[in-house]
């Protein structure tokens, strides 16, 4: 017998110690995401890119399911989602499914890790007014594995299936793996079981990919699962959000509780062995340009470098130009960096026109400290619309909309100018601006893993750099006040009290 599945989707990743919140105008835009979607519109937009609402589609075609479309939304992580945002996203959700009729299960995707100005847990509280309304239908959630995993969503919810892979490739998949969960529920109801972990250390996102040791082996083991344990996750936590429950944990489901409280203890113990293995080697600006340099002169293919404390994907920026003096300063030739986030300076570009030079202060607008403006006159090379077709690994497709952009020159180095944000992990963004990603001798990237899906395979080398910004690499440099007591601020740091 068919399913009638409703479906819908709120996704943000909150960083509070970000400048700019996340207003109904960047949800309409979307970001990196495809743009907020009611109704049947989510069927259209919702096609060929790496989101999980996609996999969740797929699915529920395969399986005869009838959908009901509610509302899909997602923006660039910033600061927290204004009220009026999240209030108007989440009550259009529940309305809708409050009034689509009878329902044999519910399928919302969402990140993990939103806050809002008057909700620390933005999931938790979404979940909490949909029971309100749907106290009984089984509700399945696809996940971000940088979400800040709650009790309360934990309880509210009967499955939570999050990502298996960081840079994110596997978006769609996990949709797909939560809509098969929520289809065994729906089939076999009785008997579920299902168990939460919590860890006690924060984890600096730039050594969270799981291309890499430890993370690699540890989400082997929520791949080959243990009988009567039908998924697990494991969430490396977004380690920017100053609240109580911020941090990794660890969930199990399945119709045996001995074999799922098995599971998901095997997991945790793991990550807990695996505390001093989160480190990686982090250069100063002056220091990483100069070793590209030198790694440059014999390299065949490019030196691409993660100008990870700046990150946009991480609620940075992008407009910080600790890496850009560095790149000027040393020299640097065939160099590219991207994307500044400058909508003045994009449109100072297109008013003087290609080949035009301009004399502007370009980015450093966000008030970080220890950055400021780069003043200098710029070749304006190359101008686009920012219509970008981001068929790499991570975006898998997604039309992205940058705004009016430029290619700006000064000395050896060429710069990606946007007026609108998104993280440089896609080498359509290099290109919609005429720089070749491939033929350049250095590329440094506003990004801090996601870049790796597309940016590995061309790379002689990958290197991290800590310039100013928004997302400092140790999560023990933030000013947290909320954390609970105990958890330590980074692997085998100090506890927070």
């Amino acid at each position: 017998m068919s399913k009638r599945v409703a479906v819908a989707g709120f996704l943000h990743e909150t960083n509070t110690f970000a400048a700019a919140p996340a207003t109904m105008a960047a949800f309409v835009q979307g970001g990196g995401y495809i743009p907020i979607s009611r109704g049947n519109a989510i069927f259209e937009n919702a096609q060929n890119v790496n989101l999980g609402i996609v996999g969740a589609l797929n699915f529920a075609q395969q399986a005869g399911w009838e959908i009901v479309p509610i509302l899909w939304a997602g923006a660039i992580p910033s600061a927290p989602v204004t009220k009026d945002a999240y209030e108007t996203i989440v009550s259009e959700i529940v309305e809708g499914l409050r009034n689509c009729g009878p329902l044999d299960g519910i399928f919302i995707d969402l990140h993990g890790a939103m806050v809002a100005e008057h909700v620390d847990d933005g999931e938790g509280e979404l979940l909490e007014r949909v029971r309100s309304i749907r106290p009984s239908e089984p509700i399945a959630v696809a996940l971000d594995l940088h979400g800040n995993i709650t009790r309360r969503m934990f309880d509210l919810s009967d499955v939570m299936v999050g990502f298996r892979t960081y840079p994110h490739v596997d978006m769609a998949e996990t949709g797909y793996r939560s809509a098969q969960a929520l289809q065994a529920l729906m089939d076999r109801p009785d008997g579920w079981q299902k168990a939460m972990r919590q860890g006690d250390y924060l984890i600096p996102i730039a050594w969270q990919c799981t291309q890499e040791e430890p993370a690699k082996g540890l989400y082997g083991m929520t791949v080959d699962l243990p009988e009567n344990v039908l998924t697990a996750s494991l969430f490396m936590g977004f380690p920017a959000a100053d609240f109580a429950e911020c941090g990794p944990s660890v969930f199990a489901y399945g119709w045996d509780k001995q074999a799922v409280d098995a599971c998901a203890d095997n997991i945790m113990t793991a990550l807990s062995a695996a505390e001093s293995s989160f480190v990686g080697t982090a250069y100063q600006p002056k220091e990483g340009i100069e070793k590209a340099i030198e790694l440059a002169r014999s390299a065949v293919r490019p030196v691409v470098i993660a100008d990870t404390q700046d990150n946009p994907g991480a609620g940075g920026s992008s407009d910080t130009t600790g890496m850009l003096r560095a790149l000027v300063a040393s020299g640097a030739e065939r160099a590219a960096i991207g994307c500044i986030h400058d909508p003045e300076a994009a449109r100072l570009a297109h008013q003087a026109g290609e080949e035009a030079e301009i004399e502007i202060s370009l980015g450093g607008k966000s008030g970080i400290e220890n950055d400021e403006p780069f003043k200098a006159r710029f070749t304006v090379e190359k101008l686009s619309d920012g219509k970008v077709h981001a068929t790499g690994p991570y975006y898998g497709g997604t039309w992205l909309d940058m705004g009016p952009s430029a290619c700006l020159r000064l000395g050896g180095t060429r710069i990606v100018v946007t007026t609108n944000l998104a993280q440089m992990a896609d080498r359509e963004l290099y290109r919609m601006v005429g720089i070749q990603p491939e033929q350049e001798a250095i590329l440094v990237n506003k990004s801090s893993v996601h870049f790796r899906a597309d940016f590995a395979p061309i790379a002689e080398k990958l290197l991290v750099c800590i310039a100013p910004g928004a997302m400092p690499l140790s999560p023990a440099q933030l000013p947290w006040k909320r954390l609970r007591a105990g958890i330590r601020l980074e692997p085998l740091g100090q506890e927070f009290n």
